[in-house]
């Protein structure tokens, strides 16, 4: 069979699909991958060809609306299809699922019944539009959601099977009916996590914690730096290490704001860490206070993979990755109070509970997320 894999972002089809991508191959199907160019493409290219994946760019914005440009997009991928003739289609993020989805739509005027084009969706979460705004009035917000909307609903018409990585956001879009009635709905726990590349490790050093995300304000990054505050205030040898790029979406954090944390001392920041391996090796506990729409949080799995105790937030996505008192706490989201509570609450409590925190966070990983568990229920799902 012949199958088109589409994102919006082209490390991602090596970072978060690149597992998916090889099951595909080996069960001897035609793989072509699709994202728009980045600095990265070419070695994003050579390292799928490596695996026998085809790597098409095609023109898409990350984000924004641009009418003019992401009809162009949407002009490309229906010119890709044409030229690729896929039997399947999965397509994952916002842009890739709603013109993707419009694209099909189109291309299947011109194919015959006897090579019909099947679609499935992935939808990875809901991003900065759908996140619950800390003012009353968030007029664009609100205007680019019921936008988006509308534009998920017609997108996903093409879409026979529909999957989901959290049961908030499966029922959001149900009760909204942004899904087909006709089209399959698949539960799936995230991206699931690799766990030959993420091993179980030796907790790190006492009182170190780590925060990976990009740096938006929706993730709780600001939470994060304000009980670290709290709880350097009770014990001033704790440290708070924070990993991950800035961000131009309207929710990032400044340059400036992140220079007055490093010059306070109260994080230390690590920059963007590729591999995160040797930071969450380091680390003694995980945190990500997010309240951003995750979808399921791949850097919670990594941790959890690696044996760690997990700070969360009680929010679409993260909720699922951490079962209170088992593998971590959960906390409300915006509240830096209850999270600094829930991080001297690791701090106080004895070795013997740290270390049994830590393996029931990797017993979960192991259970639920391994990725290989995830990529056989999604490939049986589309009848791969």
């Amino acid at each position: 069979m012949k199958i088109c894999v589409i994102g919006g972002y082209a490390p991602s089809l090596v970072n978060f699909r690149g597992s998916l991508l090889q099951a595909m191959v080996s069960r001897g199907h035609s793989v072509t991958a699709v994202a728009p160019r980045c600095p990265e493409s070419d070695a994003i290219e050579k390292r799928l060809g490596a695996i026998n994946i085809r790597f098409r760019p095609i023109p898409l914005a990350r984000a924004g609306f641009n009418p003019v440009a992401d009809l162009w997009s949407l002009w490309c991928l229906f010119c890709l299809l044409l030229a690729v003739k896929p039997d399947l289609v999965l397509a994952y993020t916002v842009k890739p699922v709603v013109y993707g989805g419009l694209a099909i739509r189109l291309a299947r005027l011109l194919r015959s019944r006897r090579h019909p084009l099947r679609s499935a969706a992935l939808i990875t979460g809901l991003g900065y539009v759908f996140t619950a705004a800390a003012e009353p009035i968030d007029r664009k917000r609100s205007a680019l959601q019921a936008m988006l909307k509308v534009l998920y609903r017609e997108g996903l018409r093409a879409s026979e099977v529909v999957f989901f990585q959290n049961p908030d956001d499966q029922q959001e879009f149900q009760g909204l009916g942004l899904v087909p009635r006709a089209a399959k709905v698949v539960r799936v726990w995230g991206s699931g996590v690799d766990l030959a590349l993420f091993p179980p490790r030796p907790l790190g050093e006492p009182h170190v914690f780590l925060m990976v995300a990009r740096l938006l304000a929706d993730k709780g990054v600001r939470e994060y730096v304000e009980g670290a505050r709290l709880v350097q205030a009770r014990f001033p040898a704790a440290i708070f290490q924070l990993a991950g790029p800035l961000d131009p979406n309207p929710a990032g954090i400044s340059k400036q704001e992140l220079a007055a944390w490093r010059h306070e001392g109260v994080i230390h920041y690590l920059g963007e860490v590729r591999p995160i391996q040797p930071a969450l090796e380091a680390c003694r506990y995980y945190v990500l206070p997010s309240y951003y729409r995750e979808g399921t949080p791949r850097s919670v799995l990594e941790a959890m993979a690696t044996g760690r105790p997990v700070i969360t937030s009680d929010a679409p996505g993260c909720r699922e990755t951490v079962i209170d008192g088992l593998n971590g706490f959960l906390v409300p989201p915006r509240d830096a109070e209850a999270l600094a509570e829930a991080m001297v609450r690791l701090i106080e409590q004895p070795e013997a509970e740290t270390q049994r925190i830590a393996q029931a966070s990797l017993d979960l990983a192991r259970e639920r997320y391994d990725v290989h568990k995830v990529n056989a229920h999604m490939l049986e799902a589309m009848q791969l």
